[in-house]
């Protein structure tokens, strides 16, 4: 199992906690843990990721073990901290305006 922290409006969205826990494999990547996410709460389903393209969603970043995950390849390992559970993957809706 890891740790997923999700933004408060995805929250709202999904109905869920702050922090929620899916099963997202044996080598977990950013991949399989959105893949568990999305398949937990449904309705999340276009809203971190483009319904075709699985692509990320413009103002949505990754971060992990204080590093930004949101440019790696979807699905290379995440730290094995955020593999372990010890550390949460984190979403984080991006801020935007002047």
């Amino acid at each position: 199992m890891i740790r997923v922290v999700i933004p408060a409006h995805l929250q709202t969205l999904a109905r869920a906690a702050r922090e929620v826990q899916v099963e997202a494999g044996d080598r977990p990547s950013l991949r399989s843990a959105l893949d568990a996410l999305e398949q937990t709460y449904p309705v999340l389903r276009g809203a971190i990721r483009d319904h075709v393209t699985l692509r990320r969603r413009p103002f949505v970043r990754f971060f992990a073990c204080e590093r930004d995950l949101s440019h790696d390849a979807p699905d290379a390992p995440l730290p094995e901290a955020v593999a372990s559970g010890a550390q949460p993957l984190l979403i984080v809706g991006a801020m935007a305006g002047g």
